[in-house]
């Protein structure tokens, strides 16, 4: 239950930094500032939850780890209920606060970072190029995961190059579907936007498992050591360190 719980907070905590960013503050500090803001979210997290739940506040990088071996199919359907509302959550909370305001704030007609394609790509790009977009950029997160978490990595270090590979996700992807490699994060605003959003959301959730399985499946021809560690593991300090910052 502790694991589910960072699960939800963690990405809460990538929902609201990330999507707060730019709904509160795109227009002051434009995509390049947006794109940091999730990647810090990310960043931070790893190192707060990483030691209980693994930090992956995405079904895609769930699946992913699963198709690695690196993760209990059996923990995948509470870890997934968790990130999703996680997600919805944060964005409940984020329309709250953005409606508070003597405009008002309307998410369908405001967008609510919401992902999309076609007219609702803030570069106007189509279907096919928002789909390979997502496959793509989320193979890179993925496989940047596995490999910062594989045994031979350096200890206590995945946290950095897994929050700097989303900046330049969110950087390339942006102007394309406001970038997802996340479903939980599409789904969480989606349902406050509505409409078109919940239309398109497939999207958001196909192409970020098409590219997690990807990931998968090439990082154990080029990369996967023996024997397979857990994420959580990984990102948790040595033995000898916890003991050493017992005393």
């Amino acid at each position: 239950m502790k694991r589910y719980l960072a699960e939800l907070i963690g990405t809460f905590v990538l929902v609201f930094g990330g999507c707060g960013a730019a709904v509160l503050a795109g227009s002051h500090i434009g995509f390049a500032g947006v794109a940091f803001a999730f990647g810090f979210s990310l960043l931070v997290m790893a190192y707060a939850i990483g030691p209980i739940s693994g930090c992956h506040i995405n079904p895609a990088v769930t699946f992913g780890l699963l198709l690695s071996g690196k993760f209990d199919a059996k923990d995948v359907p509470g870890y997934v209920i968790a990130q999703i509302a996680g997600a919805i959550i944060a964005a409940g909370v984020l329309l709250i606060i953005a409606s508070g305001t003597s405009a008002g704030y309307d998410p369908s007609t405001a967008g609510f970072a919401a992902n999309g394609y076609g007219t609702h790509s803030p570069g106007g790009y189509n279907l096919t190029a928002a789909f390979v977009t997502e496959v793509v950029l989320t193979f890179f997160l993925v496989f940047t995961v596995l490999g910062s978490t594989d045994i031979k990595a350096p200890v206590g270090f995945a946290g950095i190059p897994i929050g700097i590979v989303l900046v330049l996700i969110h950087l390339v992807g942006i102007p394309v579907t406001n970038t997802s490699v996340n479903p939980a994060r599409s789904i969480g605003p989606a349902v406050f936007v509505g409409g078109w959003a919940l239309g398109q959301l497939w999207l958001f959730i196909v192409a970020p498992l098409i590219g997690a399985a990807i990931a998968s499946m090439l990082y154990k021809v080029v990369g996967a050591s023996e024997p397979l560690i857990a994420v959580r593991v990984a990102e948790t300090a040595l033995p000898s360190e916890q003991a050493e910052r017992a005393r």
